[in-house]
């Protein structure tokens, strides 16, 4: 089982910038816990982060026969980006969007994320707890297609008998 992490523009100023909204941990900080969690749970993990809207399209376009899940913190892009909404759409691949900050108690134009739609769920407002959470959802997720495949599998090898 492999997920991919991926960081929007700005995540890599983590535990500098506007700590006050992001708090003071360092995204790397973030992806050893995420890392560790990973080892726990025999998961391959892959971490990327960009502040260009076309290299954050070209890398989940790659999870595509790579990878079994995507948790993205898509930034600044959420509530802009077409380009990375139809990107998650297209390889059609379980992905978790989270947020450290809670978009709703933000400005305005925070409030509408383009990308929640075409992910299986969103956290958000839980700080660097957000992508723990993100973690334990994305197992859960994988777990019942998982389970789903092997019952169908099942099914079917009791009909050929």
């Amino acid at each position: 089982m492999k997920i991919t992490v991926i960081q929007g523009p700005n995540l890599n100023m983590l535990g500098v910038r506007e700590q006050g909204i992001y708090g003071n941990m360092k995204l790397e900080n973030i992806h050893n816990q995420m890392e560790q969690i990973a080892k726990q749970n025999n998961i391959e993990i892959d971490f990327f982060q960009s502040n260009l809207e076309g290299e954050i399209v070209d890398r989940i376009q790659e999870c595509l026969g790579d990878s079994d899940g995507i948790i993205i913190n898509p930034a600044a892009y959420t509530h802009t980006s077409i380009a990375i909404r139809d990107a998650i759409a297209a390889v059609s691949i379980p992905t978790i969007e989270v947020h450290l900050s809670n978009i709703h108690q933000r400005e305005e134009f925070r409030h509408t994320s383009l990308i929640a739609p075409v992910c299986a769920g969103q956290i958000l407002g839980m700080g660097p707890y957000g992508y723990h959470l993100a973690m334990i959802g994305m197992m859960q997720i994988l777990g019942e297609i998982e389970a789903l495949k092997q019952a169908r599998q099942k099914a079917k090898a009791s009909k050929e008998q």
